[in-house]
């Protein structure tokens, strides 16, 4: 008995197998914790948002396996495939960031609502509006009356500045909440169009003959003479670029951080009144005296897209700035809106007729889409708002949708309509007018109205929307917002184009058929004659052998004459004078690098003539010539 005792504590003691321990530690666990019902339905149905989380994912091996078995695992070059995961990745962070944005962003925005069937929100007044809004609400409802106009008006992107410029040349900037006027000019000729640049502290101006800027004192900075009879003005943020059109028919981008040319469009289709860019691609849109419509970017000599939208001249173009760039408005001169969809261009998705009163001076509506997606309707006499989704909901026959707001505006027509970034106003100029006891009198008016719902209360401080910045704060974006400038060929009809791979074409056969001469056609179907087949190729081949031996003797006669061939001596002298007054940090090194190698040259020269150059003492400036 004893060995036996002995050979057991050798062995030591009984091992449980390891499913019976499992089993028993999770009966423990279960026993320990009590089991929250409702904790555990909230747990299953939340997430928390990853940039709050703690975890990092520092598996090396498994984003390698990933990227090897994922969307580009087929391409052989690690450099390449490695480089389009980072990307994707960081595509898909990016997705989730904003989706924890969206969460995170609990507030909802203001807005109209009627609470019986009988009620409409269009029977609401500005005077009901300000009796049931804030006190800092009902204070930005404002008029001023000028006298300088029609009148063209621009905010700055953090809504803040207002730039006015009227056709008799009053020019003026100032905060409108604080009531502060930064400048006020009168130039004594026509200004069309006026927009800021990178901030308020600059802003261009689309005069008679050439387009100017100014500082934040007024100060003229630039003539842009190479803008001839500029109509419209649009800046693009993000790639530092003043876009311009004229009566001359030319589309022009200027860089503003070195005042050069980048390209200009000639859009063939005569004078042009109407611009605007595309938040969302940076795309130009314009609209012509015929009722076409084009699409320009940078970086093609013709026109993306060409739409004929309306049977007259088209007044107003607008793109819907919450739908990324999807839903395009356009009114003209025949009367009538319609609603685009950029996406495939069959057709309008909706269109209804607005007054119009051409001896008043109104041809067409004013239009204007909200950061919300409401659209500004600016006719004669009155100023109607639609929201959506009503306004782009397909609709074959020719009815108005449904009003959300409307504004008289008696006896006078708009010239201008803009919402104001991350407010709910929209600002109206608007013209009227009268004769009273016989003399003929014209008002000019520029006024805010609110609209509630019709600007995001969230703005972006990285991005100049902040509207209590200061004036390191706005150093510091300029700064950063210069080192990450876009280059102008980046903009595109679709953005999200730029760093993925081109899919391979599908290259119809028949066409490729279709495109061959006859006789390969012939031979690929086995119709052909081939004794006829093979005279026909021995003759080709002599004739291919003859026209060889003429083009070496063509080539042969052409290298021994030296012909100056390009433009001619006048275009020349036009080119060098008008880069005269251009300063180019590669031009000054080339000219300096010019100048010391005739120097070197000249010197030799002379030393192999014989002519010593004698060298000069510290002594001879003192020297008198007889």
């Amino acid at each position: 008995m004893e060995s036996l005792i002995a050979q057991a504590d050798q062995r030591g003691p009984f091992k449980k197998d390891s499913k019976d321990t499992e089993r028993s530690q999770k009966l423990k666990k279960t026993q320990s914790t009590p089991v929250d019902a409702t904790l555990a339905s909230i747990t299953m149905r939340t997430r928390t948002p990853k940039s709050l989380s703690n975890r990092v994912e520092d598996n090396v091996k498994a984003k390698k396996k990933a990227a090897k078995l994922g969307r580009y695992g087929y391409i052989n070059d690690l450099k390449l495939r490695s480089h389009l995961s980072k990307m994707e990745e960081g595509k898909k962070d990016w997705e989730e960031r904003m989706k924890d944005v969206q969460m995170l962003n609990v507030g909802e925005s203001g807005g109209m609502e009627a609470e019986g069937e009988l009620e409409r929100t269009w029977k609401m007044t500005q005077q009901d509006i300000v009796n049931n809004v804030g006190m800092e609400n009902a204070r930005s409802r404002a008029e001023w009356k000028l006298d300088g106009g029609p009148y063209s008006c621009r905010y700055s992107r953090n809504g803040r500045h207002l730039a006015i410029a009227g056709r008799k040349g009053h020019v003026a900037t100032f905060d409108w909440e604080a009531g502060k006027v930064h400048s006020e000019l009168h130039l004594k000729e026509a200004c069309r169009d006026i927009t800021f640049l990178q901030d308020h502290t600059m802003f261009a101006v689309a005069q008679t003959k050439h387009v100017y800027m100014y500082d934040l004192n007024g100060v003229e900075l630039h003539r842009l003479s190479s803008h001839i009879e500029p109509t419209r003005l649009e800046y693009l943020p993000y790639h530092f670029l003043l876009v311009s059109t004229a009566k001359t028919g030319f589309l022009k981008y200027l860089d503003i951080t070195n005042g050069q040319t980048v390209v200009e469009h000639r859009t063939k289709l005569g004078p042009c009144r109407t611009m605007c860019q595309n938040p969302w691609n940076a795309v130009i849109q314009l609209g012509h005296l015929n009722g076409t419509v084009t699409l320009w970017t940078p970086n093609s000599p013709t026109a993306q897209v060409r739409l004929l939208a309306h049977l007259g001249e088209v007044t107003s173009v607008s793109v819907d700035p919450s739908s990324s760039g999807r839903y395009m408005a356009t009114s003209g001169a025949d009367g009538r809106v319609k609603i685009w969809d950029c996406r495939n261009w069959k057709g309008c998705l909706r269109q209804w007729a607005v007054r119009t009163n051409p001896s008043n001076g109104a041809v067409g509506a004013q239009l204007e889409w909200s950061q919300k997606g409401m659209l500004a309707v600016g006719s004669s006499s009155s100023i109607n708002i639609f929201k959506q989704p009503v306004v782009v909901a397909p609709h074959s026959h020719l009815a108005n949708p449904p009003l959300y707001m409307t504004h008289p505006t008696p006896r006078s027509y708009i010239s201008s309509v803009r919402f104001i970034p991350h407010r709910d106003l929209l600002s109206i100029a608007h013209s009227a007018t009268s004769t009273s006891a016989g003399n003929l009198a014209h008002e000019h008016t520029v006024s805010t109205i609110l609209v509630p719902g019709s600007g995001n209360p969230d703005y972006d401080t990285g991005e100049g929307g902040d509207p209590h910045e200061g004036g390191k704060g706005r150093r510091e974006r300029e700064v950063r917002s210069l080192l990450e400038r876009l280059e102008p060929g980046t903009i595109a009809i679709d953005p999200d184009m730029l760093g993925n791979m081109q899919e391979p074409s599908t290259v119809d056969e028949t066409l490729v058929h279709r495109k061959q001469p006859r006789l390969q056609r012939l031979k690929a179907t086995g119709k052909a004659d081939e004794a006829n087949s093979t005279q026909e190729d021995s003759a080709e081949a002599e004739d291919n052998e003859g026209a060889g031996e003429k083009k070496e003797n063509s080539q042969s006669e052409k290298k021994g004459k030296k012909r100056m061939r390009g433009r001619d001596r006048s275009m020349k002298r036009y080119l060098a004078k008008k880069r005269r007054n251009v300063i180019d940090v590669a031009t000054v090194a080339i000219r300096a690098k010019l100048a010391n190698q005739q120097k070197e040259i000249r010197k030799a020269r002379e030393m192999k003539e014989g002519n010593e150059i004698p060298k000069k003492s510290a002594l001879d400036r003192f020297k008198t010539t007889r």
